[in-house]
């Protein structure tokens, strides 16, 4: 593992350090006596201490329990509360404020270097004072391994438990897929805490024996990009078009195209606008979280990226469907894992048996049980088509149907992904329950929003929004047509609510939020509404 220190300074991670200052925390953690399969906690961002104490609550019989680093106060407590935590260990924070102020009294902790100063146990102390456990500690499939406290999009988190055999068999399963080698490289930076990074970024590195790199901070992460080279290399829809409009800003869209068709300059093009990314040497690049615009598929497969799309949850580790390479149908989000079956239930819910399915929620039996078919299918929530050859297309939540006060069901995801294929537009959110008409409200793209403040920019942008909605208009149903757009004041973040911490929009928050406005807004009869 290469690991960010701060000021460009780094330090390698090899697995024999790396098995060194695992045991000599797991003597640290035996000496506590803690009850057998405790659970102990993690608030930290993404490095290579994260890795290396999972691996010391394993090898002591423990069972590990992340936390999202940028949580509140009251949802980091809750957490800690409710899975009983025994023991935090604190890392690499922007700030101690909220995970302090979450702490419950008595509760030990353990600080790792990369945290923010603390009077805690140090990491480096502890180690250097216990000697590594000699023996070779051994865990059975059934034993549980992870707690993953899910984000969600309303209410308290759930903790989704899952077993070594539900974390170990997608790992090898996806190792064998895409023949993950040794040699290969990976950056991490989305969300330790959540079960897709953890699955790519800890259990598959240990598993193929690859090179795991680490961002130092959103400031940094081009150039820790640039650091990795990764080969392997997985995002979230809000960056790939983020890169993608970097690019735009450089080079405006009709000239990089009319560049991609001269023969002799093709080429050259296309590596250096992946070389510029840090994307020159990837193997596999991936998409997951939320839907991808096809054109944007398209885009970097021109640059000869091939973006393979992902799907997946926490409650089954994410083994559930992937783009299988040289086999991606726009619009679908591929075939299941070998392992994996899937079907369509109810209201055309996509139903999932993976050998990555969770023991269950933690401390909510009823709500496991309701959570699975009479016959072991996972209920996603999410609602499905499949093709011919079985290739999955996601149609929206089952739950996130709402009704206009005509009385017509809108489902709003598609219009969605048709609006955030725009260039200008990074997220949008459509609604309209009990209103006589649907809306949108929009978050524009990074680049734009220093510019809205020259009249000229506005303006041009108005005619282009305009444009947009009569073009959505035309395709969709009557029933599902736009009254207007708004442009949102304000970007929508994880700190402020809107957004969970794998950029997907908390639509129940954005609602909630504009709803005080909504009559105005429908009042003024406006296709583009800005608001101020």
């Amino acid at each position: 593992m290469t690991q960010p220190m701060g000021g460009g300074r780094t330090e390698d991670f090899t697995f024999a350090r790396t098995l060194d200052e695992a045991k000599r925390m797991a003597s640290y953690l035996r000496s506590l006596n803690l009850p057998p399969r405790s659970n102990i906690a993690i608030v930290s961002k993404n490095c290579s201490y994260f890795v290396i104490a999972d691996l010391a609550i394993w090898m002591t019989g423990h069972v590990s329990v992340a936390i999202y680093p940028t949580l509140n106060a009251d949802t980091t407590r809750f957490i800690l509360e409710h899975s009983e935590a025994k023991l935090l260990f604190i890392g690499k924070l922007d700030a101690l404020t909220e995970v302090a102020k979450a702490i419950p009294a008595g509760l030990p902790c353990v600080a790792f270097p990369l945290a923010p100063k603390t009077d805690f146990p140090q990491w480096s102390e502890i180690i250097a004072r216990h000697p590594p456990i000699p023996d070779e500690p051994r865990r059975q499939p059934d034993d549980w391994s992870l707690i993953i406290y899910t984000s969600g999009s309303t209410g308290r988190p759930k903790g989704v438990v899952h077993s070594f055999a539900s974390i170990s068999v997608p790992t090898h399963g996806i190792v064998k897929l895409l023949g993950i080698r040794s040699d290969d490289r990976y950056l991490s930076y989305l969300p330790m805490a959540h079960g897709m990074d953890r699955w790519l970024s800890e259990c598959v590195s240990m598993a193929a024996g690859s090179h795991l790199f680490f961002a130092e901070s959103l400031e940094t992460f081009i150039a820790d990009l640039k650091r990795a080279r990764p080969t392997f290399f997985l995002s979230v829809p809000r960056l790939w078009l983020k890169f993608q409009q970097g690019v735009f800003a450089k080079m405006p869209p009709h000239k990089l195209a009319r560049l991609l068709k001269i023969p002799i300059l093709r080429g050259v093009v296309k590596r250096k606008i992946l070389a510029n990314l840090g994307l020159d040497h990837v193997r596999f690049a991936g998409s997951g979280s939320a839907p991808i615009p096809a054109d944007v598929l398209q885009w970097y497969r021109d640059l000869g990226l091939e973006l393979l799309e992902g799907y997946g949850m926490s409650e089954n580790f994410n083994y559930s469907h992937v783009t299988r390479p040289g086999h991606g149908l726009y619009g679908y989000i591929g075939h299941p894992y070998d392992e994996v079956e899937c079907k369509l239930g109810e209201e055309g819910e996509v139903l999932v048996k993976s050998p990555g399915t969770m023991v269950g929620y933690y401390k909510e039996p009823e709500l496991t049980r309701e959570s699975f078919t009479p016959d072991g299918f996972l209920k996603t929530g999410d609602r499905g088509e499949i093709s011919p050859d079985g290739q999955l297309r996601l149609t929206g939540r089952v739950k996130e149907l709402f009704k206009t006060s005509k009385g017509k069901y809108v489902a709003p995801v598609p219009i969605e992904n048709r609006i955030n294929s725009n260039h200008s537009i990074e997220l949008s959110c459509v609604a309209g329950s009990g209103q006589p008409a649907t809306h949108a409200v929009l978050q524009l793209s990074e680049s734009l929003r220093p510019k809205l403040s020259d009249p000229a920019v506005r303006a041009e942008l108005t005619k282009d929004l305009e444009t947009l909605l009569d073009e959505i208009n035309r395709e969709v149903m009557g029933f599902e047509r736009l009254a207007f757009v708004a442009v949102a004041r304000e970007p929508w973040t994880i700190e402020g609510g809107q957004l969970t911490p794998t950029m997907k929009i908390r639509r129940s928050v954005i609602e909630k939020q504009y709803e005080p406005l909504l009559d105005r807004w429908y009042s003024t009869g406006q296709k583009v509404i800005w608001q101020e």
